[in-house]
């Protein structure tokens, strides 16, 4: 929306309002509830009808067909070979449930889903008149969003982000303290009005896009823009921790969901990346992930970077997806301008999936064949 790259000292790619003048400054009020994110680069879906609910729940990774009103999930398209192809945040108000996808995947889920309708009770609609803006809990920007969200049906679409806590039906498998758990995150849906209302008010604090990414980063929290290819499955990116219900009925992709869950590992694993910050050298998303060798210099290539940032406390950080053989120490990323040692903190580690205590089957003898009776004397 207009009124947000418009705000002084908005530093703006299009729409995206990258920073307000201190990215760093921006973080820690973000962090601590003072500070509205405006997120320009999402976009939202409305589903109305009677059967949205049961209709998305068969269709998608997610248990949603008993959704109440003011509750929020997130859920997963995937192929028929269990690959993540759209992503969304999902709130219902009791007459309309709305979906939050990033902006370039917006369009294709709309479209996807519209397809899947049939004969159901169920409408599809992009609205992208409405805006986004993102925040922590539990202070005075939470109030202010709220305030200013879209209610047309007497509750306030404020999305909250299921990640500090594994899901019912869901698994995580990073063993130890998860950074998400303080992750409080909401994203409140605003009109026309509400976002002209907070740019209008002077008691607003905002942060950019950066801010926010770097605190997404810090959580470990994938998103479909950044840590999402055409081989991505959930449980490489811990995604079965928020967005995948394990005992739900069938799906597209559930087979593969199972079998790699139960049975098998994933081929890739997302791994936190803490960044050698002496040259000042922040890798970009795809930078090249490589082996740290006996003299600390790069070998064999084992993944790509897929987000990175400076963080007001951790410094320069990334997330990267690797392939499962990768090393579990100390890694190398490749930058045009020259190799950034990286500290690794495994996420999902390479034995991940195989949950299930499958008994063997016992090995069956050959039956021994009947004595040949004109061998008998």
């Amino acid at each position: 929306m207009a009124a947000f790259p418009a705000l002084p000292g908005a530093i703006a790619d299009g729409d995206v309002v990258a920073h307000f003048g201190d990215p760093v400054r921006e973080q820690r009020a973000l962090e601590r509830g003072e500070a509205l994110a405006p997120l320009a680069d999402r976009t939202v879906i409305e589903l109305t009808g009677s059967e949205r609910l049961t209709w998305l729940d068969s269709i998608t990774s997610q248990s949603v067909a008993r959704l109440r009103a003011g509750d929020s999930t997130e859920l997963l398209v995937l192929d028929p070979q269990g690959r993540v192809e759209h992503v969304a945040a999902v709130f219902d108000d009791g007459a309309s449930t709305w979906l939050i996808a990033d902006a370039a995947d917006a369009e294709p889920l709309a479209g996807w889903l519209q397809r899947m309708v049939f004969r159901a009770d169920v409408a599809v609609a992009v609205r992208p008149e409405l805006a986004v803006a993102g925040f922590f809990a539990g202070s005075a920007a939470e109030q202010q969003a709220e305030r200013a969200a879209l209610a047309p049906h007497g509750i306030a679409v404020v999305w909250t982000d299921p990640w500090p806590e594994v899901q019912p039906g869901g698994h995580q498998y990073h063993d130890g303290a998860h950074p998400g758990a303080d992750y409080h995150w909401r994203t409140a849906v605003l009109d026309a009005e509400g976002a002209a209302a907070l740019a209008a008010d002077p008691s607003v604090a905002w942060a950019g896009a950066l801010a926010a990414e770097a605190l997404r980063i810090a959580a470990w929290r994938p998103r479909w823009a950044t840590e999402v290819d055409e081989r991505s499955l959930p449980h490489e990116t811990d995604w079965i921790r928020s967005a995948v219900h394990l005992n739900k009925g069938c799906y597209r992709g559930q087979e593969t969901v199972a079998k790699v869950h139960n049975l098998g590992h994933p081929p890739r694993r997302i791994a936190a990346l803490h960044l050698d910050g002496s040259e000042s050298l922040l890798p970009a998303p795809g930078a090249p992930v490589l082996a740290r060798g006996a003299e600390g210099s790069g070998e064999d290539e084992v993944g790509r970077i897929t987000s990175s940032a400076r963080h007001h406390e951790l410094g320069p950080i990334a997330l990267a997806v690797l392939s499962r053989r990768a090393p579990v120490g100390d890694l190398v990323v490749r930058t045009p301008d020259g190799d950034v040692a990286a500290a690794q903190e495994v996420i999902v580690p390479a034995d991940a999936g195989a949950t299930a205590d499958v008994p063997r089957l016992t090995r069956l003898s050959r039956r021994p064949s009947a004595p040949d009776p004109r061998g008998a004397h």
